[in-house]
Order: C-alpha cells, then sequence, then structure tokens
C-alpha cells in the first residue's frame, strides 16, 4: 500500500467504492471492478424503472410485481448501466489519464484483458436477464430485449470510435440522457404494461431535461476535453455559458412536462410538478451558476431530487390518466 492509500480519507474510499471523482486508489479487484461500473450512476435508471412502472397502470403491489420490478431495476442498473460505464472508461482511458488518474484503467489496476472480460460478462448478462423478464411477463414481442439492445447499441456508439457521439457536446449528451430517462422508463412501462408511442415520444422530450443533467458531468473534465479535442458544451460555450444551458435545459422540458399533464387533465400533477421546479431554481442559483466547477456534486445533491421527483409525478399522472 502507497503512503497515498494509507492517508486516504474515508471519504474518498466510499468516492471510490461509487465510482466518483476524487477517489482514493484501491488494490482490491473486486473494489475496483465494481468502480469501473460507477454505482452512483445506477439510481437514475433505478428510478427510471419505478416511473415507468407507474405510468403502466399496471403495476400492483404484491411478491411478484415487486420481484419483477426489482429485476427490471438490477437489469436497468447494476448490468446495463454497469456495462456502460465500464466500456466509456475503457474507451476514455486516455482522458482519464489526464482528469482522473487514479482511476483503474489509467493508474494499471486493472488490466485491459480484465476490463474486456467484464464488460462481455456485463452485456450478455443483461442480455439474458431482458429474455428471462420478456418470458415471465408473457410477451410476444421480446420488447424488454428489444429496450437492452437498444441501450446497448447506444452505449456503443456513445463511447466508442467511429461515432463517439461523447465528441459531440449535444449527440451525446442527449443520448445520454434518453439512456438514463426513456430507456428504464419504457422497460418499467413495458413489463407491467404496453408500451405505446405516446410513452416513447415523451420520455424522449424529457430526456432533453436529461441532457441538461448530463452537461452537468462535464465540467469534471473540461480540461482533459479541451486538450483531447473533445467538443463538449463548456469547451464549445465555456464554463459559465454552459451552467445557463445546463439549467434552462432541465427547467424548461420539465415544464413542457407539466404543460402536458394540464392537456390530458392531469391538472392537480402538474400543479405539483410545477411546485417541484422551485427550489430546483433556488439551488440552480445558489450553487451551480455561481460556480459549476467547485459546486457540481453539491449542485447534483440537492437539486436534482426535485427533477427526479417530479419525474416520479408525471409516471403516475400518465398512469392515472390511463387507468380513467
Amino acid at each position: 500500500m502507497t503512503d497515498e492509500q494509507k492517508t486516504a480519507p474515508t471519504g474518498s474510499k466510499a468516492r471510490q467504492l461509487l465510482g466518483m471523482k476524487g477517489a482514493a486508489a484501491e488494490s482490491n479487484v473486486w473494489k475496483i471492478r465494481l468502480q469501473l461500473m460507477k454505482p452512483i450512476t445506477w439510481i437514475p435508471l433505478i428510478w427510471g424503472v419505478v416511473c415507468g412502472a407507474a405510468s403502466s397502470g399496471g403495476y400492483v403491489w404484491g411478491f411478484e410485481d415487486l420481484l419483477k420490478a426489482f429485476t427490471c431495476m438490477l437489469l436497468s442498473g447494476p448490468i446495463m448501466t454497469g456495462y456502460t460505464q465500464t466500456l466509456n472508461d475503457y474507451y476514455d482511458r486516455e482522458i482519464d489519464a489526464i482528469n482522473e488518474p487514479y482511476r483503474p484503467i489509467p493508474s494499471g489496476a486493472i488490466s485491459i484483458a480484465q476490463v474486456k472480460a467484464q464488460i462481455l460478462i456485463l452485456l450478455f448478462g443483461g442480455f439474458g436477464l431482458a429474455a428471462f423478464l420478456d418470458a415471465w411477463s408473457g410477451h410476444e414481442f421480446p420488447m424488454i430485449m428489444l429496450i437492452t439492445v437498444i441501450g446497448s447499441f447506444l452505449a456503443y456508439i456513445y463511447s466508442a470510435p467511429p461515432l463517439k457521439l461523447k465528441q459531440n457536446g449535444w449527440l451525446g449528451n442527449y443520448a445520454l440522457g434518453a439512456s438514463y430517462i426513456t430507456l428504464p422508463w419504457c422497460a418499467g412501462h413495458a413489463l407491467f404494461g404496453t408500451l405505446n408511442w405516446t410513452i416513447v415520444w415523451l420520455t424522449l422530450f424529457y430526456s432533453l431535461a436529461g441532457l441538461g443533467i448530463a452537461i452537468v458531468n462535464d465540467f469534471k473534465s473540461v480540461e482533459g476535453d479541451r486538450q483531447l479535442g473533445l467538443k463538449s458544451l463548456p469547451v464549445m460555450f465555456g464554463v459559465e455559458k454552459s451552467a445557463w444551458i445546463c439549467v434552462l435545459m432541465i427547467d424548461i422540458f420539465q415544464a413542457g412536462v407539466a404543460a402536458y399533464l394540464i392537456f390530458i387533465h392531469q391538472n392537480l400533477y402538474a400543479t405539483i410538478l410545477l411546485l417541484l421546479i422551485i427550489p430546483q431554481i433556488t439551488f440552480q442559483d445558489m450553487y451551480f451558476l455561481r460556480d459549476p466547477l467547485k459546486n457540481d456534486v453539491k449542485y447534483q445533491a440537492s437539486a436534482q431530487p426535485f427533477l427526479v421527483f417530479g419525474m416520479l409525478v408525471a409516471g403516475l399522472a400518465l398512469g392515472h390518466s390511463a387507468l380513467v
């Protein structure tokens, strides 16, 4: 163990396990594998499944439906998000060597062969779990499998050349937003109901708010992105303008979903959703707009819960509308 590892604060160890910036070095191979999968990023996907189950109108509080939902959360979070994050770290190893040299691959804590094996195990494990969920739900068409295949393909073209969507600030962040909102939401909806185009298009619209969330992650790597010629929004527009783009995308499109709820006569849910935007704007002003480089984590912890609770409100409204 190095002197740096010995003196690393407990908080850094926790950051290591969650896959956050500022982590301590680690030598345990299973902790390293977990760091590659970035558990902190699983939460939005797991929540998306909950929103999809709510919007389906078909979820029943009982052991079987609870177990189905948990299995779908396992698919969307640890398995497929873990695959996506490991794949991203593999293709980002040069950028991470500049921005986060302590991460497992640039630090040499894990071999390239071990990383490739983890990617394949998670990918095919996800396909197997998706097929199991389709069979369990009695789907004539394998909808969960289709969503999983689309997600795995998006993850690949987001991280890997020649497309490497993350090189384009708009396309890359929207692909990320859609992966975090549309895909798990549609999976949860399909698990307990019949997926329809209204849900697909509405969640794709909601994903424009997710684009704002994705931009937050670009601030921590702005220096490495600039050196390697990646066109993230903070590189293209500067830190201050990108911070404004980020918060406006989140607030405007969340308000747009509220307007749709009014259109379908779900006025109570629309009001709750609009009220959730108020504290969100407050924290955006207090933290993110004043110093996005310093306060990105503090902002995410304080403001984004109002966005994710708003997603559940929208899901409940859609589920209520489906039952009326």
